[in-house]
């Protein structure tokens, strides 16, 4: 009897490892989508790096890391309103020509969206959205590194869940206010369609273009990214691990070509 009953708690025990691994695997799977949505309404703080080449005639190269901590607020039961912050910090040589190395902080981008807190559900999927304003603080710490303006504009996304599928896009435009007489005047747009695929065991597979066309100078820089992303738990902490490579497929005469790299790490704290 007594045999018969240590099996069956091993059973139930066994049963019951089972069904905590497989809500943790739910959970990662949940969380990942949420990731893949830029106006959720979850903590995260994403650390970014990114490296190119091929800038300007000394074919210059540029690493940076961008930390981009996104922070929603709940205004109502109806809204919510999401901060990101994008802090690039850089490392560059000869992006100019023979103009030697700088390494600090780039201009320092701040968007607010204020988005439904309930997504629509359609045909289509889970629609959401969101729209506000975007900053652009002149905070370069060097010349190279920043445009040495301030700049403001609008900023919007708008995105569809469907399954295991996430796209859309989020775009913006900044016009320099105020800076320096002898820097460039901004006028810029940044268009960002995406799409992601999310598997049942937490890896997505995402597509996205990061392009920006300089009004000014009427230049595109369009980069198309394939990023790999696998979520896990390293002790209590949620963390999304990230690979991707990128292809320059237009890009100014001074700005960088060919392939590019990337590879992150983001931290969430579901509230």
């Amino acid at each position: 009897m007594r045999s018969r009953l240590t099996a069956i708690s091993l059973i139930a025990c066994s049963l019951a490892l089972v069904g905590a691994e497989a809500r943790a695997q739910d959970e990662n799977v949940d969380l990942a989508k949420q990731l893949a949505n830029p106006v959720s309404s979850l903590i995260s703080v994403p650390f970014q790096f990114n490296y190119d080449t091929g800038y300007g005639p000394a074919d210059g190269d540029r690493a940076f890391v961008n930390i981009q901590p996104v922070i929603p607020f709940s205004l109502n039961e109806s809204w919510n309103v999401i901060s990101r912050t994008i802090t690039p910090v850089i490392l560059q040589d000869d992006i100019a020509g023979a103009s030697g190395t700088q390494f600090g902080v780039g201009d320092v981008t701040q968007s607010l969206f204020f988005s439904p807190s309930a997504p629509l559900e359609t045909g289509l999927g889970n629609i959401t959205w969101g729209v506000g304003p975007v900053i652009g603080l002149p905070t370069g710490t060097d010349e190279l590194l920043g445009t040495g303006k301030l700049s403001v504009g609008p900023t919007g996304v708008v995105l569809a869940q469907a399954g295991p599928w996430t796209y859309g896009a989020l775009a913006n435009h900044l016009w320099s206010l105020a800076g320096p007489n002898g820097r460039a005047d901004v006028s810029a747009t940044f268009l960002q369609p995406f799409i992601s695929y999310t598997t049942p065991s937490a890896w997505t597979f995402s597509l996205n273009s990061e392009s920006t066309y300089n009004w000014e100078t009427e230049d595109w820089a369009i980069p198309v990214n394939l990023v790999v992303s696998k979520l896990t738990s390293i002790g209590a902490q949620k963390v999304q691990f990230q690979l991707g490579a990128r292809y320059w497929v237009e890009s100014p005469s001074s700005g960088p070509d060919g392939f590019g790299a990337r590879a992150g790490a983001v931290f969430l704290f579901p509230r």
